[in-house]
């Protein structure tokens, strides 16, 4: 069984499993319709969308100080709070998605969108950490890609839900932006991460603690965190604005953009396991030097597919892109396994992973903001050309890496 190869003997891993694929779903549901929301919904212009980012993302630069405040808590019972805060940011979006909220109306969404935003940064680094330590010493980028898999299949479910619930409602002569169909998604969402709220309440307690350190930069890990800087200025552009230039753009309907997000997720599900065996058999080092210089192709026919071909092609070919970026992303799991294979404790590696997630969106947030500015100013042949330049820079970087060799049994 893939438990027994993977994971220790004595490790409980059911309900932990069990949480990750119920609050996949309700986060599939809502990020299938994340950015129709804010475009069709709240009408939010591209320029907005980098402002919307910076605050959405402000949490991930926060987790850093909000895991330290926590530093009496078991990293099980933060994955707890953390869990009940994305149900209570869904709640805030259902119930202000159901009235007329008036100057009030792109604000208030958008905080609670802040806050589910916070729980999911406050479970990202714990989640990752419990993960590791439950998997046997030479096997944690397994253990990483079998947690991303199903994460990833309960994204699946969302996402189809979604494209199947706007397709037929569309065919029954509902307009694609009716709130109705949007409440209903966050209803279901809500309810699902309530499912996931109960079940993690009975997580067995783990003895890991975060440390007291607010950050934690040891020398050891200075290539990890400007690895972070280059990931999180990359991703960021892809994150923010891919979506909204497939619909923008080129039309995309909420049916379409969850459709695409499903099959990323497919073939996450496919990919993240084969990631993390490659990653255990020819290194870290070689995945994260080789998955930004594919980046570079994906950059260019994303900022300049609409000018080489005609448009129906160019939504073909940005389509592509879109997948084909969410199976590359999958390799940042590497530089967890880095961290991992240089700390000297489980403790060590949640402070540094935190700490790591708070660098990155140091710049991400920025990045956001700039990248409105730039799409508004200069447009996108431009926004995602500096995409491809930071993937380069982040591959030279990686090959600078020296590799700690693990002996294996």
């Amino acid at each position: 069984m893939i438990s027994q190869t993977i994971y220790r003997s004595e490790a409980k891993i059911g309900r932990f499993l069990s949480v990750l694929a119920l609050s996949g779903v309700s986060y599939g549901l809502y990020r299938g319709i994340q950015d129709n929301y804010l475009a069709e919904i709240l009408h939010i212009t591209a320029f907005e969308r980098g402002i919307v980012e910076f605050f959405r993302e402000t949490p991930g630069l926060l987790v850093v100080l909000i895991l330290a405040w926590m530093h009496r808590f078991t990293e099980s019972r933060i994955f707890k709070i953390g869990t009940a805060i994305m149900a209570a940011g869904l709640i805030g979006l259902l119930v202000s998605s159901s009235g007329n909220l008036g100057k009030m109306g792109k604000i208030i969404p958008v905080l609670f969108m802040v806050l589910f935003s916070a729980g999911e940064h406050i479970i990202m680094p714990v989640k990752t950490t419990i993960s590791l330590d439950l998997a046997k010493p030479t096997t944690g980028g397994s253990a990483l890609g079998i947690t991303s898999a199903i994460s990833n299949a309960g994204n699946i479910a969302g996402f189809v839900v979604v494209t199947i619930l706007f397709f037929v409602f569309s065919r029954l002569g509902f307009e694609r932006n009716d709130p109705v169909l949007f409440q209903g998604v966050f209803a279901v969402a809500l309810a699902l991460m309530i499912g996931a709220v109960l079940i993690v309440l009975a997580l067995q307690e783990s003895s890991i603690k975060i440390p007291r350190r607010r950050f934690y930069f040891a020398k050891k890990f200075y290539k990890y965190y400007m690895l972070e800087v280059f990931y999180g200025s990359r991703k960021q552009i892809f994150l923010t604005f891919a979506p909204y230039v497939l619909i923008l753009q080129y039309g995309a309907d909420t049916s379409l953009i969850s459709l695409l997000l499903a099959i990323c997720a497919g073939f996450g599900i496919i990919f993240s396991p084969l990631m993390g065996r490659l990653i255990d058999k020819v290194g870290y080092k070689a995945i994260m030097v080789t998955d930004t210089l594919i980046l570079i192709l994906v950059c260019f026919f994303y900022g300049f597919a609409h000018r080489l071909f005609a448009p129906s092609i160019a939504f073909v070919v940005v389509c592509i892109n879109y997948v084909l970026d969410s199976i590359i992303s999958l390799a940042s799991m590497a530089s967890n396994v880095y961290v991992q294979s240089i700390a000297s404790s489980q403790e060590e590696i949640t402070a540094t992973l935190s700490t790591g997630i708070s660098v990155n969106h140091l710049i991400s947030i920025f990045i956001a903001l700039m990248g409105g500015w730039i799409w508004n100013r200069t447009g996108i042949e431009v926004l995602f050309s500096i995409s491809a330049f930071l993937g380069l820079l982040n591959s030279i970087y990686a090959a600078t890496i020296k590799v700690e060799h693990r002996c294996t049994p």
